[in-house]
């Protein structure tokens, strides 16, 4: 599921707040960035909202559905209300030396050990407590982008106003 060619594999998040351009841990975190990369780009078959087996981009059109300021944002769910899965999970990669210690990480979002589909989010700051339990699999910048999202009002930890993800796109940075 990996992106041909050499540098650094690099998602680009096109969102309604900002661009996000987001360097996948292949090395840390092999199966979950070729899981990613695979929903991205529509090279995985994934269950949709309706209940069939497709195999088409994942995030492109979804939503940030939860948003908790100084803590995270949370999307990559096709039915936009955080009950979406793709039908399969796959196992945790925690990896020497993760930690949730700033902002910018992006991270599986799971239901508990060995659960990891297709939900991901993005620190807003650093998350100590959940050190050892969600894969991180990439690094985000700006992260001023992440902290506007975060920033947008919410009822409860549902956006007031839609955060959209436009498209995903998977590169090679050659610098």
């Amino acid at each position: 599921m990996y992106m041909p060619g050499k540098g650094a594999l690099v998602a680009t998040l096109k969102t309604s707040e900002g661009d996000l351009k987001c360097k996948l841990l292949d090395g840390k975190a092999p199966n979950t960035v070729a899981n990613f990369i695979g929903l991205a780009t529509g090279k995985r078959n994934w269950k949709d909202p309706s209940g069939q087996w497709v195999q088409k981009p994942a995030y492109d059109g979804t939503t940030f559905h939860r948003i908790i300021k100084g803590f995270m944002i949370q999307g990559g769910d096709a039915r936009g209300n955080g009950s979406g899965e793709p039908g399969y999970v796959i196992a945790d990669e925690i990896w020497d030396g993760a930690k949730h210690d700033r902002a910018g990480l992006l991270c599986m979002a799971n239901r508990g050990k060995n659960t990891n589909g297709a939900q991901f989010f993005i620190t807003d700051d650093a998350a100590p407590h959940l050190d050892g339990g969600y894969t991180i699999f990439g690094e985000c910048t700006p992260v001023e982008t992440v902290h506007k999202i975060a920033s947008v009002e919410v009822r409860g930890e549902k956006p007031s106003k839609t955060v959209k993800i436009e498209t995903v796109k998977i590169s090679r940075d050659k610098s």
